[in-house]
């Protein structure tokens, strides 16, 4: 049954995302999980993978390894004839300023850098990073470097989840938000993560996204502040939505059984259209939603996919340290995807 039920579902991303490959970078080229991975990606149709770091270093671990990494992308930061236009660029960006070449270079030959400014400058479409290092290490160049969305004020991120119980979500997909990035939201992000979140849905589902928004209680008649907050994100979020002439069903305050039981959610609140059938599920912050997915995945044996970052200009994705070689190449394929939908020139890197 989870055999199928992936094939459902990143089997379809793959399908689709044959019909125009993506180039994706991976900073961590030197990671044995990143380079088996890699070498699927080429061998599914999916693009061209392109690792960073030390070629010497990636050969080695390559061959160690028995991994076949013809046509897929090497690149030594150190080496690159696009470090100096890199450096460059580096230096306008206020964070930056006045470094002077060396310290800036010093900068541009970590590969995250230097991955995070091919995504930026369109010589790679997606990056895919954190396989190995600490999400600060991993998630700071990319927040730095790469362009946000001019309609968003902050970045968040989602994880999908291929459950092997087909009875929720959609079909057993489902989305989790936001499991890594903001510890506590405020009504406007929670709405933000809600709308983004959804529109990622049904990017990978192609189904209209029903967001439940969570908490302790449901549709409570108290004010208690945890879920009046989630009521007002979920009003704010209901909002947005219609602003941008995006179709979603969103509803809450929810405690996690009504969105998901369908008699409990008819019980609970009859008149919701998410109640018992949502495929997105909004946490009301960073401790109970990377607690929930970590769960999900290990106690009921769900496939994640992510964490995949929401609110930047260009797709990225950064993983647990503890992502498979599977869940790599899926989430590799998921921000190459994404990179279809995400053709409309982005203001470059405020200066």
């Amino acid at each position: 049954m989870q055999t199928r039920a992936v094939i459902k579902f990143i089997g379809s991303v793959y399908e689709r995302l044959r019909r125009s490959p993506k180039r994706v970078v991976f900073p961590e080229g030197t990671e044995p999980r990143v380079q088996r991975a890699a070498a699927r990606f080429v061998k599914l149709g999916l693009g061209t993978p392109i690792l960073l770091g030390p070629r010497a270093a990636i050969t080695e671990v390559a061959e160690r390894e028995q991994v076949n990494l013809e046509h897929v992308g090497v690149i030594d930061p150190a080496q690159a004839e696009d470090l100096p236009h890199f450096c460059e660029r580096l230096e306008k960006l206020k964070r930056y300023r006045d470094l002077g070449p060396a310290m800036s270079e010093s900068i541009m030959i970590k590969p995250n850098y230097f991955g995070a400014m091919m995504v930026q400058y369109g010589h790679a479409d997606a990056i895919v990073t954190g396989a190995g290092e600490e999400a600060s290490s991993s998630l700071r160049p990319l927040l730095q470097l790469i362009s946000p969305l001019p309609h968003l004020k902050s970045v968040s991120s989602c994880m999908a989840l291929d459950l092997s119980n087909k009875r929720y979500g959609e079909r057993g997909v489902m989305f989790f938000a936001d499991c890594a990035v903001i510890p506590e939201p405020t009504v406007d992000q929670l709405a933000d993560i809600a709308v983004e979140t959804g529109l990622t849905c049904r990017l990978l589902t192609g189904m209209k996204p029903r967001i439940a928004m969570l908490s302790f209680t449901t549709h409570s008649s108290g004010r208690l502040p945890g879920p009046a907050k989630v009521a007002a994100a979920a009003a704010l979020a209901r909002q947005r939505a219609s602003q941008r002439g995006v179709e979603m069903e969103i509803d809450g305050e929810m405690q996690a059984d009504t969105a998901i039981l369908p008699e409990l959610g008819k019980k609970k609140a009859p008149h919701s259209l998410v109640a018992g059938r949502a495929n997105v599920l909004i946490f009301p912050d960073l401790a109970s939603s990377n607690i929930a997915v970590k769960l999900v995945q290990y106690l009921a044996g769900a496939e994640t996919y992510g964490q995949l970052l929401l609110g930047l200009g260009r797709p990225c994705a950064d993983l647990s340290r503890g992502a498979t070689e599977d869940s790599i190449l899926g989430v590799a394929a998921i921000v190459g995807l994404t990179a279809l939908e995400n053709r409309k020139p982005n203001a470059q890197a405020s200066t």
